[in-house]
Parts: structure tokens; sequence; C-alpha cells
């Protein structure tokens, strides 16, 4: 396993990068990037599945990565520490034979927010305060397809609703959702700037083109944090990267209906998605480890998709991949990768 650091600006951020045994092919390895879940608050790369089977066996440069954290690092934070990453792996793809123009993203929960809203603003050259390091400017942030696990992608009714003795308690607790744009409200004004940012940082919203328009638009994102599209990114694409988005029925932390809404996004703007409703899965089954109570009503099935192989679901495929089989899998998982980033090798 390799690891470094991938982000000048912030030399904390490691990437760790599982290679294939065998020889790298021509063109390169095609490269899967994990982003780890935690509610934007916690966790690192070391989050995530066995990379080694899943899927570095299988020919692919498996990478996971740090970001900064909420609510020191409100969004985009994360998202920007994922495109320097993208960059960081097209600057380095000769040297540990990577192919630069497949690139996926995989990810869990809060990881798979910022997969999504990274993969749909990749024509934006600047976002916030972004700013790319030198040697690195020339490389895009364009993905080829995105693996979503139970991503949030309409952050504002995951927020509570403004309440003054909430926020007069001493004991106050913020939200994963809350600390993501910064923390809680104190009043009845910052509540409201809080959730126009909350509507800024929800995947689902970002303007996708209607079916047939000739290129993304920037106008869900702030304009005062965007610049004009980037050439390098998403070259001539009319529409959104395919998605694979999987959702568990149970689930009680982000329930199912955001990832419908993603879906039918997606569908809407002429882009390829594959939507999975497993029956009975609640929160995390991407993830390994046990399953964890987190409280009343709330439960992380970490480790579920591991032990029950053919999970039964329900499809709805929008799209040109077609599953194998009528059950949810790691192998379902491994073979959208294959049909999207090994298109036309042997």
């Amino acid at each position: 396993m390799i690891t470094e650091s991938f982000a000048p600006h912030h030399p904390e951020l490691l990437i760790d990068l599982v290679l294939p045994e065998s020889p790298a092919p021509a063109g390169g390895w095609p490269v899967i990037v994990w982003l780890h879940g935690g509610g934007w608050r916690l966790q690192d790369r070391t989050a995530r599945p066995d990379f080694r089977i899943h899927f570095a066996v299988a020919g692919f440069a498996m990478a996971s990565i740090d970001y900064r954290l909420a609510p020191a690092h409100p969004h985009p934070a994360q998202v920007l520490d994922l495109r320097q990453a993208l960059r960081w792996l097209r600057r380095n793809a000769e040297r540990f034979g990577l192919d630069a123009e497949a690139i996926g993203l995989w990810g869990s929960s809060a990881g798979s927010h910022i997969a999504a809203f990274t993969a749909l603003s990749a024509e934006v050259a600047i976002l916030g305060d972004e700013r790319i390091p030198a040697g690195f400017q020339r490389f895009g942030t364009h993905v080829s397809c995105v693996v979503d696990g139970y991503g949030p992608t309409l952050i504002e009714p995951l927020l509570p609703a403004f309440d003054p003795a909430r926020i007069a308690a001493a004991d106050l607790r913020s939200t994963p959702e809350e600390d993501l744009l910064g923390g809680p409200a104190t009043s009845a004004s910052e509540d409201r700037k809080i959730r126009e940012r909350a509507r800024a940082a929800s995947p689902a919203l970002l303007d996708l083109p209607e079916s047939g328009s000739a290129s993304f638009s920037t106008a869900g994102l702030d304009p005062a944090t965007t610049s004009d599209r980037d050439p390098n990114s998403n070259r001539g694409r009319r529409v959104p990267p395919p998605f694979l988005i999987m959702h568990g029925t149970a689930d009680t932390a982000v329930g199912s209906e955001q990832s419908a809404t993603l879906h039918e996004r997606l569908s809407a703007a002429g882009g390829e998605s594959l939507l999975c409703l497993i029956d009975g899965f609640g929160h995390g089954f991407l993830n390994p480890g046990e399953v964890l109570e987190l409280g009343p009503g709330v439960v992380l099935d970490n480790g579920r998709l591991e032990a029950e192989p053919d999970a039964p679901c329900v499809f709805d495929n929008r799209g040109g991949f077609a599953p194998r089989q009528d059950s949810a899998s790691f192998d379902l998982i491994h073979d959208f990768f294959v049909h999207h980033l090994k298109k036309g090798r042997s």
C-alpha cells in the first residue's frame, strides 16, 4: 500500500493507494476512489472495505482519502479535498500505472454526498474558496461513474426546525447536517441563511441539464463562489456520469427517498442511473465491522452486505448497465465499475 499526502495546502490529508499485484495493463489501471462516511464529522481514509478483495484483485487501483471534517471545515471543504485528490491521481498516473481517464467514485453516506456533489459539479473551474496548488491546474476533476451508498442528496429536509428553546439549552447537540453547514443557527435570520446554504450543498438540487441540452449549468451553485466551466473537466459531456445508487428501505438515518430524488434528477438530465432499494437494510451496509445501535430507532448496518451477499432488492434501471443478478451485493458494484471503467479492455 502506498500512502502519501495529496494536498499541498493541507499536507495532513493522506491518500492510501492499493494497486493490483500484477503488472499494469497498457493504458494503466482504472481507479476507484472510496469516500468514507461518518456524518462529515468522523472517521478517516481507513474506514473502508477490504481493498484487496474490493476490488484490487479484480484489476482496479483502489484509493481512499482523508478529507477535512465538519464543523471546523464546513461544505464545500470536503468536496475541494476530493477534487484535489482527483488532480493528484491524474498528475501521478504515469508514476503508478493508472488510467487517468478511467476514475470512478464510491461513497458511503456522507462520502456519497461528497462523491455525488463532486461528480455533478466537475465543470466548475473554481469552487468556493478553492486554491489549486501550483502544478495541478491542468488536471481535471471529472469522473467516469459513481457508486452512491445511501448518501444525503437534499440537505435542507434533514435540518431540524429552528427552535429558540433548543438553542438556549445548555446541552445543545448539533446534527451532522448542521455541522456540515458550520453549526446550528442561533437566530431566525441565521437559520434562513443556513437553509440557503443547505440547498446549495444538495447534489439533487444542482442544475443538471434537461435531457438533450448541451452542457451542465452552475446555477445550482453559489454564484459568488464559482467560476466558469473548467475546460479540463467532463470534456464535452452532455449528461451526468453514470450512477449506481444503493439504499436500504429500513434506513432511519437517511431516508431512501433521498436516493430516489437524485435518481429522478439524473434520469431527467439524460444520465444513466440504476437505483437499487435493498429490502430491510439500514444505514451503513457498505462499511466493515459490526452492526451499531446509535440510539432509539437509529441503527448502522455495518458489515451487512458482506454477510448477506444476495440481499433482495428492487431495481429501477434508467441506463445502459444491466445487472446480472436481481439482488444487491459487492458483485453488483464490481460489475458496474467493470462496465464503466473497463470498456474496450480485453
